[in-house]
Protein backbone atom coordinates (compact mmCIF):
# COMPACT_ATOMS: atom_id res chain seq x y z
CA UNK A 1 0.00 0.00 0.00
CA UNK A 2 0.90 3.50 -0.18
CA UNK A 3 0.12 6.49 1.46
CA UNK A 4 -2.00 9.71 0.33
CA UNK A 5 -1.78 12.93 2.57
CA UNK A 6 -3.82 16.10 1.90
CA UNK A 7 -1.87 19.10 2.84
CA UNK A 8 -3.68 21.99 0.09
CA UNK A 9 -6.05 23.41 2.14
CA UNK A 10 -5.93 27.11 2.79
CA UNK A 11 -6.97 26.52 6.65
CA UNK A 12 -9.90 29.67 6.39
CA UNK A 13 -11.38 28.89 9.65
CA UNK A 14 -8.04 29.83 11.69
CA UNK A 15 -6.93 33.10 10.00
CA UNK A 16 -5.90 35.14 10.66
CA UNK A 17 -3.11 32.84 11.59
CA UNK A 18 -3.29 30.58 8.42
CA UNK A 19 -2.51 33.89 6.46
CA UNK A 20 1.48 33.41 7.43
CA UNK A 21 1.05 29.73 8.01
CA UNK A 22 -0.47 26.38 6.57
CA UNK A 23 -2.74 24.99 8.66
CA UNK A 24 -1.58 21.82 8.80
CA UNK A 25 1.53 22.82 9.97
CA UNK A 26 0.21 24.74 13.07
CA UNK A 27 1.09 22.61 16.26
CA UNK A 28 -0.60 20.45 18.69
CA UNK A 29 1.56 19.54 21.83
CA UNK A 30 4.38 21.24 19.95
CA UNK A 31 4.21 18.89 17.15
CA UNK A 32 2.70 20.18 13.78
CA UNK A 33 -0.52 18.39 12.98
CA UNK A 34 0.30 16.74 10.07
CA UNK A 35 3.50 15.24 11.51
CA UNK A 36 0.85 13.01 13.55
CA UNK A 37 -0.48 12.05 10.21
CA UNK A 38 3.08 11.09 8.43
CA UNK A 39 3.65 9.20 11.58
CA UNK A 40 0.24 7.30 11.93
CA UNK A 41 1.22 6.01 8.30
CA UNK A 42 4.56 4.86 8.57
CA UNK A 43 3.92 2.98 11.63
CA UNK A 44 0.82 1.32 9.38
CA UNK A 45 3.51 -0.23 7.68
CA UNK A 46 3.38 2.35 4.61
CA UNK A 47 6.54 3.80 3.41
CA UNK A 48 6.06 5.30 0.24
CA UNK A 49 3.71 8.78 0.54
CA UNK A 50 2.47 11.26 -1.69
CA UNK A 51 1.35 14.60 -0.07
CA UNK A 52 -0.90 16.82 -1.74
CA UNK A 53 0.10 20.09 -1.72
CA UNK A 54 -0.78 23.44 -2.92
CA UNK A 55 -0.55 27.84 -1.70
CA UNK A 56 1.65 26.97 1.39
CA UNK A 57 3.59 23.99 -0.81
CA UNK A 58 7.40 25.41 -0.10
CA UNK A 59 6.71 26.15 3.79
CA UNK A 60 5.52 22.36 3.22
CA UNK A 61 8.11 20.92 1.72
CA UNK A 62 10.87 22.51 4.39
CA UNK A 63 8.75 21.09 7.35
CA UNK A 64 9.04 17.58 6.04
CA UNK A 65 11.85 17.30 3.41
CA UNK A 66 12.40 13.62 2.07
CA UNK A 67 10.29 12.23 5.09
CA UNK A 68 13.41 10.10 5.85
CA UNK A 69 13.33 11.75 9.45
CA UNK A 70 10.08 10.05 9.46
CA UNK A 71 11.43 6.45 7.84
CA UNK A 72 9.18 7.39 4.84
CA UNK A 73 9.73 8.37 0.98
CA UNK A 74 7.71 11.67 0.18
CA UNK A 75 6.64 12.63 -3.37
CA UNK A 76 4.73 15.73 -3.56
CA UNK A 77 1.72 16.40 -5.87
CA UNK A 78 0.54 20.07 -6.97
CA UNK A 79 -2.50 20.66 -6.88
CA UNK A 80 -3.40 24.09 -8.45
CA UNK A 81 -6.47 25.04 -6.40
CA UNK A 82 -8.58 23.48 -4.16
CA UNK A 83 -10.97 21.50 -6.29
CA UNK A 84 -12.01 19.00 -4.16
CA UNK A 85 -10.63 15.69 -2.36
CA UNK A 86 -11.80 13.73 -5.10
CA UNK A 87 -9.73 15.91 -7.45
CA UNK A 88 -6.70 15.19 -4.85
CA UNK A 89 -7.18 11.80 -5.79
CA UNK A 90 -7.61 12.23 -9.72
CA UNK A 91 -4.02 13.88 -9.40
CA UNK A 92 -2.40 10.92 -7.67
CA UNK A 93 -3.57 8.51 -9.75
CA UNK A 94 -0.18 8.27 -11.60
CA UNK A 95 1.77 8.17 -7.67
CA UNK A 96 -0.31 5.26 -7.23
CA UNK A 97 0.33 2.98 -9.97
CA UNK A 98 -2.68 0.83 -9.43
CA UNK A 99 -1.82 0.09 -5.49
CA UNK A 100 -4.25 0.57 -3.25
CA UNK A 101 -3.74 3.23 -1.04
CA UNK A 102 -4.70 4.98 2.14
CA UNK A 103 -6.11 8.83 2.39
CA UNK A 104 -5.68 10.96 5.28
CA UNK A 105 -6.35 14.33 5.74
CA UNK A 106 -3.08 16.42 6.69
CA UNK A 107 -5.22 18.53 9.51
CA UNK A 108 -6.86 15.56 11.04
CA UNK A 109 -6.09 13.14 14.08
CA UNK A 110 -7.50 9.78 15.17
CA UNK A 111 -6.75 8.22 18.26
CA UNK A 112 -4.36 5.12 18.64
CA UNK A 113 -3.72 5.74 14.80
CA UNK A 114 -4.74 4.03 11.95
CA UNK A 115 -2.78 0.52 11.99
CA UNK A 116 -5.78 -1.61 13.13
CA UNK A 117 -7.37 -0.09 10.18
CA UNK A 118 -5.41 -0.79 7.21
CA UNK A 119 -4.70 -4.21 8.87
CA UNK A 120 -8.17 -4.36 8.51
CA UNK A 121 -8.59 -3.20 4.96
CA UNK A 122 -5.68 -5.27 3.78
CA UNK A 123 -7.35 -8.55 5.10
CA UNK A 124 -10.75 -7.31 3.58
CA UNK A 125 -9.43 -6.51 0.27
CA UNK A 126 -7.38 -9.49 -0.04
CA UNK A 127 -10.19 -11.86 -0.08
CA UNK A 128 -12.15 -9.49 -2.55
CA UNK A 129 -14.83 -8.26 0.06
CA UNK A 130 -14.12 -4.70 -0.24
CA UNK A 131 -12.86 -2.23 -2.62
CA UNK A 132 -12.40 0.92 -0.24
CA UNK A 133 -13.04 1.51 3.40
CA UNK A 134 -14.16 4.37 5.35
CA UNK A 135 -13.87 5.54 8.65
CA UNK A 136 -16.95 7.10 10.51
CA UNK A 137 -17.55 8.72 13.81
CA UNK A 138 -20.97 9.95 15.57
CA UNK A 139 -21.16 13.82 15.68
CA UNK A 140 -23.39 16.15 17.11
CA UNK A 141 -23.85 18.22 13.59
CA UNK A 142 -23.52 16.00 10.92
CA UNK A 143 -24.76 18.71 8.46
CA UNK A 144 -21.17 20.35 8.68
CA UNK A 145 -19.09 17.02 7.10
CA UNK A 146 -20.10 14.50 4.33
CA UNK A 147 -22.75 11.74 6.31
CA UNK A 148 -23.09 7.89 5.81
CA UNK A 149 -26.73 6.25 5.82
CA UNK A 150 -26.24 2.80 6.29
CA UNK A 151 -28.63 -0.16 5.71
CA UNK A 152 -30.00 -2.27 8.62
CA UNK A 153 -27.60 -4.45 7.70
CA UNK A 154 -24.79 -2.12 8.39
CA UNK A 155 -23.49 -1.79 4.73
CA UNK A 156 -23.44 1.96 3.11
CA UNK A 157 -26.44 2.77 1.27
CA UNK A 158 -25.50 6.36 0.34
CA UNK A 159 -23.67 9.50 1.31
CA UNK A 160 -24.46 12.96 1.02
CA UNK A 161 -22.03 15.62 1.71
CA UNK A 162 -22.67 18.10 4.13
CA UNK A 163 -26.77 17.83 3.92
CA UNK A 164 -29.07 19.94 5.09
CA UNK A 165 -31.16 17.79 6.88
CA UNK A 166 -29.08 14.50 7.59
CA UNK A 167 -30.54 11.07 7.93
CA UNK A 168 -27.65 9.91 9.97
CA UNK A 169 -24.99 11.22 12.33
CA UNK A 170 -22.70 9.33 10.94
CA UNK A 171 -20.03 11.52 9.39
CA UNK A 172 -16.86 10.61 7.71
CA UNK A 173 -13.66 11.06 9.17
CA UNK A 174 -10.88 11.83 7.15
CA UNK A 175 -8.75 9.36 6.79
CA UNK A 176 -10.02 6.67 3.54
CA UNK A 177 -8.44 3.30 2.15
CA UNK A 178 -9.60 2.94 -1.64
CA UNK A 179 -8.10 0.35 -4.05
CA UNK A 180 -7.25 1.19 -8.20
CA UNK A 181 -11.22 1.16 -8.80
CA UNK A 182 -11.70 4.65 -7.02
CA UNK A 183 -9.83 6.35 -10.30
CA UNK A 184 -12.58 5.38 -12.52
CA UNK A 185 -15.06 6.91 -9.68
CA UNK A 186 -13.32 10.34 -10.00
CA UNK A 187 -12.93 10.62 -13.13
CA UNK A 188 -16.97 9.97 -13.90
CA UNK A 189 -18.29 12.53 -11.30
CA UNK A 190 -19.12 16.54 -12.20
CA UNK A 191 -18.68 18.63 -9.57
CA UNK A 192 -20.72 19.86 -6.78
CA UNK A 193 -22.92 23.00 -6.58
CA UNK A 194 -19.43 24.71 -4.64
CA UNK A 195 -17.43 23.71 -7.97
CA UNK A 196 -15.45 20.70 -6.21
CA UNK A 197 -15.19 16.93 -7.43
CA UNK A 198 -16.38 15.63 -3.37
CA UNK A 199 -14.99 12.37 -2.50
CA UNK A 200 -18.51 11.43 -1.22
CA UNK A 201 -19.94 11.62 -4.76
CA UNK A 202 -16.96 9.29 -6.34
CA UNK A 203 -17.68 6.30 -2.87
CA UNK A 204 -21.28 7.07 -4.05
CA UNK A 205 -20.28 5.63 -7.77
CA UNK A 206 -18.26 2.85 -6.31
CA UNK A 207 -21.62 1.77 -4.81
CA UNK A 208 -23.75 2.54 -7.69
CA UNK A 209 -21.30 0.24 -9.87
CA UNK A 210 -21.57 -2.64 -7.08
CA UNK A 211 -18.34 -2.20 -5.55
CA UNK A 212 -18.15 -2.86 -1.81
CA UNK A 213 -17.07 -0.34 0.63
CA UNK A 214 -16.73 -1.79 4.08
CA UNK A 215 -17.74 0.94 6.36
CA UNK A 216 -15.58 1.30 9.96
CA UNK A 217 -17.10 3.34 12.86
CA UNK A 218 -14.77 4.57 14.68
CA UNK A 219 -15.64 4.74 18.70
CA UNK A 220 -12.49 6.64 19.97
CA UNK A 221 -11.78 10.33 19.43
CA UNK A 222 -10.94 11.94 16.68
CA UNK A 223 -10.67 15.77 15.68
CA UNK A 224 -10.78 17.68 12.96
CA UNK A 225 -8.12 20.36 13.91
CA UNK A 226 -10.10 23.42 11.12
CA UNK A 227 -11.08 25.68 13.72
CA UNK A 228 -9.92 27.10 17.16
CA UNK A 229 -12.19 25.20 19.79
CA UNK A 230 -10.98 21.80 18.08
CA UNK A 231 -7.76 22.85 17.70
CA UNK A 232 -7.73 23.18 21.23
CA UNK A 233 -8.99 20.18 22.37
CA UNK A 234 -7.37 17.96 20.50
CA UNK A 235 -3.85 19.97 22.39
CA UNK A 236 -5.96 19.06 25.15
CA UNK A 237 -6.48 15.29 24.46
CA UNK A 238 -2.96 14.76 23.58
CA UNK A 239 -1.55 16.49 26.71
CA UNK A 240 -3.59 14.00 28.79
CA UNK A 241 -1.42 11.21 27.36
CA UNK A 242 1.74 13.10 27.98
CA UNK A 243 5.08 11.54 30.12
CA UNK A 244 6.86 13.93 31.78
CA UNK A 245 10.01 15.04 29.91
CA UNK A 246 13.60 15.91 31.33
CA UNK A 247 13.40 19.36 33.61
CA UNK A 248 15.05 22.09 31.88
CA UNK A 249 16.38 24.42 34.79
CA UNK A 250 13.99 25.23 37.88
CA UNK A 251 14.81 28.14 39.26
CA UNK A 252 14.50 28.80 43.11
CA UNK A 253 10.97 29.63 43.97
CA UNK A 254 9.86 27.94 40.78
CA UNK A 255 7.64 24.81 41.27
CA UNK A 256 5.93 21.88 38.68
CA UNK A 257 3.23 19.45 39.69
CA UNK A 258 1.75 16.77 37.45
CA UNK A 259 3.02 16.20 33.89
CA UNK A 260 5.44 18.46 32.24
CA UNK A 261 7.57 18.41 29.48
CA UNK A 262 10.66 21.06 29.52
CA UNK A 263 12.57 21.57 26.68
CA UNK A 264 16.18 21.72 26.65
CA UNK A 265 17.38 25.20 28.12
CA UNK A 266 14.15 26.15 29.56
CA UNK A 267 14.48 28.39 32.33
CA UNK A 268 11.57 28.88 35.14
CA UNK A 269 11.91 31.72 37.70
CA UNK A 270 9.68 32.09 40.60
CA UNK A 271 7.07 30.17 38.33
CA UNK A 272 4.62 27.86 38.93
CA UNK A 273 3.49 24.72 35.90
CA UNK A 274 0.80 22.99 36.44
CA UNK A 275 0.89 19.94 33.82
CA UNK A 276 -0.05 18.61 31.59
CA UNK A 277 2.19 21.46 29.82
CA UNK A 278 4.29 20.86 27.55
CA UNK A 279 7.07 24.15 27.10
CA UNK A 280 9.57 23.99 23.90
CA UNK A 281 13.58 24.58 24.06
CA UNK A 282 14.75 27.59 24.83
CA UNK A 283 11.61 29.35 26.66
CA UNK A 284 11.85 31.66 29.69
CA UNK A 285 9.11 31.82 32.31
CA UNK A 286 9.54 34.86 35.11
CA UNK A 287 6.82 35.66 37.78
CA UNK A 288 4.26 33.43 35.46
CA UNK A 289 1.45 30.54 35.94
CA UNK A 290 1.29 27.96 33.09
CA UNK A 291 -1.93 26.01 33.49
CA UNK A 292 -3.24 22.51 32.32
CA UNK A 293 -3.59 22.19 28.33
CA UNK A 294 -1.32 24.63 27.71
CA UNK A 295 1.66 24.32 24.85
CA UNK A 296 4.78 26.80 24.98
CA UNK A 297 6.67 26.66 21.51
CA UNK A 298 10.26 27.36 21.53
CA UNK A 299 11.68 30.38 22.53
CA UNK A 300 9.06 31.85 24.38
CA UNK A 301 9.34 34.65 26.84
CA UNK A 302 6.26 34.73 29.67
CA UNK A 303 6.88 37.53 32.20
CA UNK A 304 4.74 38.29 34.80
CA UNK A 305 1.62 36.36 33.21
CA UNK A 306 -0.99 33.35 33.36
CA UNK A 307 -2.07 31.32 30.59
CA UNK A 308 -3.83 27.91 30.55
CA UNK A 309 -5.99 25.80 28.03
CA UNK A 310 -3.65 27.84 25.15
CA UNK A 311 -1.33 26.69 22.24
CA UNK A 312 1.59 29.55 22.08
CA UNK A 313 3.85 29.57 19.07
CA UNK A 314 7.31 29.50 19.09
CA UNK A 315 9.38 32.96 18.89
CA UNK A 316 6.26 34.52 20.94
CA UNK A 317 6.69 37.55 24.40
CA UNK A 318 3.95 37.96 26.65
CA UNK A 319 4.50 40.49 29.81
CA UNK A 320 2.91 42.20 32.38
CA UNK A 321 -0.72 40.97 31.46
CA UNK A 322 -3.26 41.57 34.44
CA UNK A 323 -5.75 38.96 33.70
CA UNK A 324 -5.40 34.97 32.67
CA UNK A 325 -5.06 34.15 28.85
CA UNK A 326 -7.00 31.51 28.35
CA UNK A 327 -8.90 29.09 25.69
CA UNK A 328 -6.17 31.15 23.31
CA UNK A 329 -3.88 30.28 19.99
CA UNK A 330 -1.23 32.77 19.61
CA UNK A 331 0.98 32.78 16.71
CA UNK A 332 4.88 32.99 15.88
CA UNK A 333 6.74 36.32 17.08
CA UNK A 334 3.71 37.63 19.28
CA UNK A 335 4.12 40.43 21.22
CA UNK A 336 1.05 40.82 23.84
CA UNK A 337 1.82 43.07 26.95
CA UNK A 338 0.20 45.70 29.12
CA UNK A 339 -0.25 49.37 28.96
CA UNK A 340 -2.90 50.76 31.04
CA UNK A 341 -6.75 49.71 31.33
CA UNK A 342 -7.10 46.51 32.84
CA UNK A 343 -10.18 44.51 31.44
CA UNK A 344 -12.54 41.99 32.32
CA UNK A 345 -10.95 38.82 30.65
CA UNK A 346 -8.73 38.00 27.29
CA UNK A 347 -9.48 35.36 24.41
CA UNK A 348 -6.83 35.60 21.53
CA UNK A 349 -6.04 33.98 17.90
CA UNK A 350 -3.52 35.85 16.84
CA UNK A 351 -1.52 35.28 13.49
CA UNK A 352 2.07 35.40 13.42
CA UNK A 353 4.31 38.49 14.05
CA UNK A 354 1.42 40.37 15.84
CA UNK A 355 1.62 42.92 18.13
CA UNK A 356 -1.08 43.05 20.97
CA UNK A 357 -1.03 46.51 23.67
CA UNK A 358 -2.90 46.01 26.24
CA UNK A 359 -4.39 50.01 27.13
Amino acid sequence: MKGLILSGGKGTRLRPLTYTSAKQLVPVANKPVLFYAIEAIVAAGIAEIGIVVGETREEIRAAVGDGSRFGARVTYLEQDAPRGLAHAVMIAEEFMAGSPFVMYLGDNLIAGGITGLVDEFRALHGRGACSSEILLAEVPHPEQFGVAELTPEGKVHRLVEKPKEPKSNLALVGVYMFDKTIFESVHRIKPSARGELEITDAIQDLIDRGLQVHPHIVRGWWKDTGKLEDMLEANRIVLEGLDAGLPGTVGKGSRIEGRVELGEGVELIDSLVRGPVVIGAGTRLENTFVGPYTSIGPRCTLVCCEVENSIILQDSEIRDVPLRIDGSLIGRNVRITKTDFKPKAYRFMLGDNSEVGIT
